[in-house]
């Protein structure tokens, strides 16, 4: 029998704006309209901003562990730009820059990594998840809640993040195998930032892309500039409408680069060289766009200094909110774990006291016989 070709397939690599200020007209003409990149732009300022401030709130002992988001705001952010809000955003927990354009309150995230469970309290017509800290289990959850939507013959979808080293886990392949073999409408977008944590992408994926991990489910790919807000908006575009449209996944590759440790307990500087941070140093997306709008010129200076002074409030104000919060009452361990609390916690939350539930559950006293 002669041999034949049993599948041949090529991966795309879109970048519009790139580092070093060119851009491409024929994919990024009219693309991001003038009034939305300003707004844009001033939402990673922003999120920059908290990532300075967060990292001295850990310093000082007034919050825990923090993951800063610096370098990869562009990804989340287009994301969260494209898609429609009934659109799930199912996060890991660099994807801070994406939430807050979303409507989340910036509070919420130091509130969650201050150990303040009211972090995770989100409001739901936001269509927003908690952040994720497990490696990979956001994805299951996205895929679920993308086949709920379809299931209800709905046109939503659903985009979860991820890094490059999630892909190695189990729960990766499962939601990836259970979207592409029952056409669930989830975009998988993967944050490859060259490091999880200490392991480097080259040992992490043999292969010369993530986004070719996409091809073995029969999934449509591409590779981005995730450093670029334009590439990561067409990217985003064209996985929403292939979604929407086959109720189909989508997998996104955006290349970027974690330019801080991997959380405030680690110490990058044992494990990278310090060229190839600085390399990606220039290739810092806040850069990108802040040069693109001067040669626009829609920005200039005195607009960046304005825009300073303005995140420097903003960053004060969310702070002495999430210190300020009032502190939690004792009742709301009973009161925040079911929406209709059933009778044994109404009962131990009134008394205080569980010596009224035995071994056997017919010995559990009803509120009713119990004497406290």
């Amino acid at each position: 029998m002669p041999i034949t070709t049993a599948l041949s397939t090529e991966i795309k690599r879109v970048s519009i704006l790139d580092e070093h200020g060119q851009f491409d007209e024929s994919l990024g003409k009219d693309l991001i309209p003038d009034a939305d990149l300003v707004g844009l732009y001033e939402d990673m300022a922003l999120c920059r901003k908290l990532d300075e401030v967060a990292f001295k709130l850990q310093r000082s002992g007034r919050m825990g562990t923090y993951p800063q988001n610096m370098g990869q705001e562009a990804n989340s952010l287009g994301a969260a730009y494209v898609l429609n809000q009934d659109d799930w955003l199912v996060t890991c927990y660099r994807e801070n820059c994406g939430l807050f354009h979303r409507g989340l309150p910036p509070e919420k995230i130091l509130l969650h990594w201050m150990g303040d469970e009211r972090g995770n309290h989100i409001d739901p017509n936001l269509c927003v998840t908690p952040i994720a800290v497990p490696i990979g289990t956001q994805m299951l959850h996205a895929t679920g809640l993308a086949w709920a939507s379809k299931y209800r013959g709905e046109k939503r979808v659903a985009c979860t993040f991820f890094g490059d080293g999630a892909t190695s886990e189990g729960d990766f392949h499962e939601a990836m195998n259970f979207a592409a073999n029952l056409d669930i409408p989830v975009i998988f977008f993967c944050q490859n930032n060259h490091w999880a944590i200490s392991v480097p992408g080259r040992i992490q994926c043999s292969a010369p892309t993530v986004a070719q991990r996409a091809i073995a489910y029969g999934m449509d790919t591409v590779q981005c500039d995730g450093n670029d807000i334009f590439a990561v908006v067409h990217c985003m575009k064209e996985a929403t409408a292939h979604a929407r449209e086959h109720g189909r996944p989508y997998f996104i590759e955006g290349v970027t680069y974690r330019l801080g440790d991997h959380t405030t307990a680690d110490d990058a500087r044992r494990y990278r060289d310090e060229e190839e941070v600085e390399l990606w140093r220039q290739r810092d997306p806040i850069i990108r766009i802040r040069e693109y709008m001067k040669a626009r010129g829609i920005w200039d200076d005195s607009k960046e200094a304005a825009l300073a002074e303005k995140v420097e409030a903003e960053t004060s104000a969310i702070v002495q909110r999430a210190e300020g919060i009032e502190a939690p009452d004792t009742s709301d361990f009973f009161t925040s774990m079911f929406a209709e609390m059933p009778a044994d916690l109404e009962l131990q939350m009134r008394t205080r006291r569980t010596s009224s539930i035995g071994e056997n559950p017919s010995q559990i006293a009803s509120p009713e016989t119990a004497t406290g």
